[in-house]
């Protein structure tokens, strides 16, 4: 069972979390690797000492996982992440927690708003087109 609290899970999301979204750029011409064409994800990264939160996370949550990432940069540690990148968790389970359960920093606020709103498009399958596509690029570079 979790020890984790809303409001303690608010301020962590405050300060480590991201909503994020991997939106290929249609207008980009060049062959892309990445089959997807947009790749919602909620993710939260701690350095390898403090892990065990992140387990607690995907136990309240009941969704997700925990990868480890190594970091080769100087002066960094290797880290632990906890992400959930299944849009039905997202839409059932992740943004319906941070509705409930406001953020207080504007700006992990404002990608929140952002990151809901490119669900609810792919939700209405605008990332199959073109046109929601560049909607979505568009949306995407608003966020922090």
């Amino acid at each position: 069972m979790s020890k984790l609290n809303p409001n303690y899970i608010v301020g962590l999301i405050d300060g480590e979390g991201s909503f994020t979204c991997y939106v290929r750029n249609p207008e980009d011409k060049k062959n892309v690797k990445r089959r997807v064409v947009a790749e919602p994800r909620f993710y939260v990264k701690l350095v390898e000492k403090d892990k065990d939160i992140l387990y607690q996370l995907k136990d309240f949550f009941g969704c997700g996982n925990v990868y480890f990432q190594v970091d080769k940069r100087k002066n960094h540690q290797n880290c632990y992440r906890y992400e959930v990148a299944n849009r039905s968790y997202l839409k059932d389970k992740i943004i319906p927690f941070f509705q409930k359960h406001s953020l207080r920093i504007k700006s992990k606020k404002k990608d929140f708003d952002i990151f809901c709103r490119i669900i609810e498009l792919m939700n209405k399958g605008k990332h199959l087109e073109k046109r929601g596509l560049i909607m979505l690029y568009k949306l995407k570079q608003q966020m922090h």
